[in-house]
């Protein structure tokens, strides 16, 4: 299960790159686990075979686009297990932002002024409660705040409606199928 975010204060590592897809992440020779841990020894690992140096601080800035390519779930848990808790880019790939959200990493999409300022800064608070990083707001969707604000997954969320559902399998049990005339 995630672990809950409210504030997420700290370092910020910038990796000032557009368009970093998935397989820049994690290459996929090392998504050989079935376990969600142990990736972070292979997060952004060509790019750190050739100098890059990439601090594990709480917070990673970044380009436009990030996430892009294939829809690995392995990348967001290369990332949480290297250290990151949130990513701010000017935008990310569809599938690898929900992927975050659901593997508790938090992604925040800032206007492309606003995350360099963060970036120049080197130190940022995100407040997820008040959806603000430093004196930015930021957009997200309610659904996922509260996911995150409480460090839910989708087994715990439908664990949540624990008693809606054994209410529905005693009903079940004692009428049976439903059955339509045609």
């Amino acid at each position: 299960m995630p672990e809950a975010i409210n504030v997420i204060e700290g370092a910020v590592t910038d990796l000032p790159r557009d368009d970093v897809d998935t397989d820049q992440i994690i290459p996929a020779r090392y998504m050989k686990r079935v376990e969600r841990t142990g990736f972070g020894e292979f997060c952004f690992h060509e790019w750190r075979q050739q100098g890059l140096e990439l601090r594990a601080n709480p917070i990673l800035v970044t380009g436009a686009n990030f996430g892009c390519g294939s829809s690995r779930e392995h990348a967001p848990w290369a990332l949480d297990d290297y250290g990151f808790r949130a990513i701010v880019a000017p935008s990310f790939a569809d599938i690898f932002r929900n992927n975050c959200t659901k593997n508790g990493l938090l992604p925040i999409a800032l206007e492309p002024e606003q995350v360099r300022a963060i970036a120049e800064r080197g130190r940022a608070r995100i407040d997820l409660e008040a959806q603000t990083i430093d004196e930015f707001a930021f957009a997200i969707d309610p659904e996922i705040k509260h996911r995150l604000l409480n460090g839910l997954d989708d087994i715990s969320l439908t664990l949540q409606q624990d008693d809606a559902i054994a209410a529905f399998e005693r009903d079940r049990e004692r009428t049976g199928p439903v059955t339509t005339a045609l």
